[in-house]
């Protein structure tokens, strides 16, 4: 057999292996969970889930360092701004727990913890900017990504979540009162 054919033949098997993977998760989730909202995806779908957005990440994009200089008043305008765009489905603080975001499937991450926050700067405008197919998150970029300033400021906030004081959260009610409280005290 040629190399050709060699590589050929590799190519075909991954295809028809990645088939039959696909075909074995979409039995076992149609005939045990169903394709509802309200399940929890497993370790397994997590896992794929990141590392394919990772990998859908350009390298360039990736590894793109925050352009925009970090100060108290781009943190007020930033804060403001997730209140009145992001805070609906991420909650003033970044928790998620908002009725919209433990309602989707995948559910809203928490912006605070170290599946976010360990991702580079490239990455949450990435994200922020082209928004996750097959996820409840929308590109929310304006024009190219060089003049998509606003996205960017978004930004040093999610990095600033884990450290947001109450006074931030009280002024952030102003722009978005329905997130002040978690989903819990809005459920009858």
């Amino acid at each position: 057999m040629s190399f050709r054919a060699k590589i050929a033949f590799g190519i075909i098997a991954a295809f028809v292996l990645s088939g039959i993977l696909t075909g074995v998760w979409f039995a076992y989730v149609f005939f045990q969970t169903g394709f509802s909202a309200r399940a929890e995806p497993s370790a397994l779908e997590v896992a794929v889930a990141r590392q394919a957005r990772y990998l859908a990440i350009p390298y360039v994009q990736r590894n793109r360092p925050n352009p925009i200089p970090l100060s108290p008043e781009l943190l007020v305008d930033a804060r403001r701004h997730f209140a009145d765009h992001c805070a609906t489905c991420h909650a003033n603080n970044g928790s998620g727990k908002t009725t919209i975001g433990e309602n989707v499937y995948p559910k809203v991450p928490d912006l605070r913890l170290a599946d976010t926050q360990s991702m580079s700067d490239g990455e949450l405008f990435f994200v922020i900017h082209n928004g996750i197919r097959f996820s409840a998150m929308p590109a929310w970029g304006k024009g190219s990504p060089d003049e998509d300033k606003e996205s960017w400021k978004l930004v040093h906030f999610i990095r600033h979540l884990p450290q947001v004081t109450p006074e931030e959260l009280r002024d952030m009610e102003h722009f978005n009162p329905k997130t002040a409280h978690s989903a819990e005290s809005h459920r009858h």
